[in-house]
């Protein structure tokens, strides 16, 4: 598992990406960067390699769903997995992110350990791809 994997963090609550940096550092991964809506996470998308984008679904300008189409539509990006997180667990929810291409789900408030596990699971399925 590689450390200096950089990953894409997407909330338009700062502190709710500082909890989600924070998280990744202790797990291992310190290259983050962070973004406030779906719409600039996509320009530093376009504009940079990423390897991991962990992503808040309801956000202003551009949501989570709208930020995880456009990213499995983009020839260059859809290859990135992206972890949606949501203060919801609603069953719809669930269901569309797995039928637009997340690579996982993650409901709000959730743990280290939760986010490890996640994180992990994804990366050991990409690497096994």
């Amino acid at each position: 598992m590689s450390s200096d994997m950089r990953f894409l963090i997407v909330d338009d609550f700062s502190t709710m990406r500082r909890i989600v940096r924070g998280l990744l550092k202790e797990i291992g991964y310190t290259n983050a960067e962070e973004a406030e809506d779906g719409a600039e996470a996509l320009t530093l998308l376009r504009a940079s390699k990423f390897d991991f984008v962990v992503s808040d679904i309801n956000m202003p300008n551009m949501t989570g769903f709208e930020l995880l189409k456009a990213i499995k539509e983009d020839a260059n990006l859809k290859h990135l997995p992206v972890l949606m997180v949501t203060a919801e667990a609603r069953k719809e929810d669930i269901v569309l992110a797995a039928q637009t291409g997340a690579a996982g789900y993650i409901v709000k408030p959730f743990t280290k350990a939760t986010l490890e596990e996640k994180v992990q699971k994804i990366i050991q399925k990409m690497q096994g791809a």
